[in-house]
């Protein structure tokens, strides 16, 4: 009894762990759309659209030209690696120092 409990506390603590890094968002605006899968919201002179689900709580119901206050997290959804650039070739600046020695003797 006593491990499945130890058990128990040790996933709740590591599921509030993992919540608590992203850090936490907010952005507010009249609405712009409302659709089952997503919000815009006019923020200046931009639309931000905002993925929700049915986990997203909100309060009362929302409407076009409402001003609503939008809490959200930024996470990744996946991470693709590039080279970095390769430094410049030797070659060029070779011909450069040829074009310097050029123009001295000259």
């Amino acid at each position: 009894m006593k491990a499945y409990l130890a058990l128990l506390i040790a996933a709740l603590f590591l599921s509030a762990a993992s919540l608590a890094v992203a850090k936490d968002y907010q952005v507010t605006g009249p609405v712009v759309d409302v659709k089952d899968d997503v919000i815009v919201v006019k923020k200046g002179t931009e639309n931000w659209e905002i993925a929700r689900d049915k986990g997203t709580k909100t309060t009362g119901d929302i409407k076009k030209g409402d001003k609503v206050l939008i809490k959200y997290k930024m996470t990744a959804t996946s991470i693709e690696s590039k080279e970095a650039p390769k430094k410049a070739a030797a070659e060029p600046k070779a011909k450069a120092d040829e074009k310097k020695t050029d123009a001295k003797t000259k």
